[in-house]
C-alpha cells in the first residue's frame, strides 16, 4: 500500500518571507503529464532576491494544445535537461521557505509531489499560500480568478503570461498587494494550522472555525 505524502499546511498569511514558484506543463494531469518549466522567486522582506528558472525536456512531445497556452515546444526543450537533473536544485532552492502559488493547491503542488516522490523519494512538506483562495477572499467584486485577472485589477503588467517566469513576477506582486489588504484587516489565525478563523453558525449558536475545515477541526466560541 502506498504511503501518503507528508505535504504542507494551507496558510492565508502576508509572510515577508516566502518562495512564489510556478510551473508549465504537458498537461492538467498531474498523475499522466509532464513538467516542462519551473520557475521560482526568492522574496525576503518582501523584496525579491534571487531567481530559479530552468526548461527541462520531458522525453516525449509536447502537446500542442499545450504549446497553445504556454508557447514551449518540442523544440524549445530538446536541449534542456531531465526532470532529474533539475528538480534537486529546484528543492534545495525552495528548502524551508512557505511556497505562494496560484492554484497551487489543485495543479503545481501535486505534480511537485509526485516527481519528488518519483525520482528523488522525497517529500515536499514546505506550507503553502494559495493566492487563487487568497484571490477569492480579499476581492469578492472579480468576476473571475485567474492570475491575469487579479493581474489586471492591481494594474500590473500580463505580458507574457502562461511562461513560468513571467508568471512568478506576475504572482509576486499580485500577493504583496492582497497581503496589504489582508493586512489592514483584523484577521485571526488558527493556533493549531495556521489558517484563518471565520465567525460560522451552528447548531448551539456562531462559533469561531477554521477555514481549512476538515482537514483541521479547530474551533472557538465566541
Amino acid at each position: 500500500m502506498a504511503v501518503r505524502q507528508i505535504t504542507g499546511r494551507r496558510l492565508n498569511q502576508y509572510a515577508k518571507d516566502y518562495v512564489v514558484f510556478d510551473l508549465e506543463t504537458t498537461g492538467i494531469s498531474a498523475q499522466e503529464d509532464s513538467i516542462i518549466e519551473i520557475s521560482a522567486i526568492k522574496v525576503r522582506d518582501h523584496n525579491p532576491v534571487e531567481e530559479f528558472t530552468a526548461l527541462i525536456n520531458p522525453g516525449t512531445h509536447i502537446p500542442v494544445g499545450a504549446t497553445n497556452v504556454n508557447g514551449i515546444t518540442d523544440d524549445l526543450v530538446k536541449d534542456a535537461p531531465k526532470l532529474t537533473e533539475v528538480l534537486p536544485n529546484f528543492l534545495s532552492f525552495i528548502e524551508g521557505d512557505v511556497l505562494v502559488g496560484h492554484n497551487i493547491q489543485s495543479f503545481d503542488l501535486p505534480f511537485i509531489y509526485r516527481a519528488a516522490e518519483e525520482l528523488l523519494e522525497k517529500e515536499v512538506p514546505n506550507d503553502y499560500i494559495d493566492t487563487l483562495h487568497m484571490a477569492r477572499e480579499c476581492l469578492p467584486m472579480l468576476r473571475r480568478y485567474r492570475l491575469v485577472d487579479i493581474s489586471e485589477y492591481f494594474q500590473i503588467e500580463t505580458k507574457g503570461a502562461h511562461r513560468a517566469l513571467n508568471d512568478c513576477i506576475m504572482n509576486q506582486q499580485c500577493y504583496e498587494q492582497m497581503g496589504r489588504l489582508i493586512k489592514e484587516t483584523t484577521v485571526e489565525i488558527c493556533p493549531q494550522c495556521g489558517g484563518e478563523l471565520r465567525r460560522r453558525s451552528g447548531r448551539f449558536g456562531d462559533f469561531y472555525g477554521c477555514t481549512n475545515y476538515p482537514s483541521c477541526r479547530f474551533t472557538r466560541n465566541v
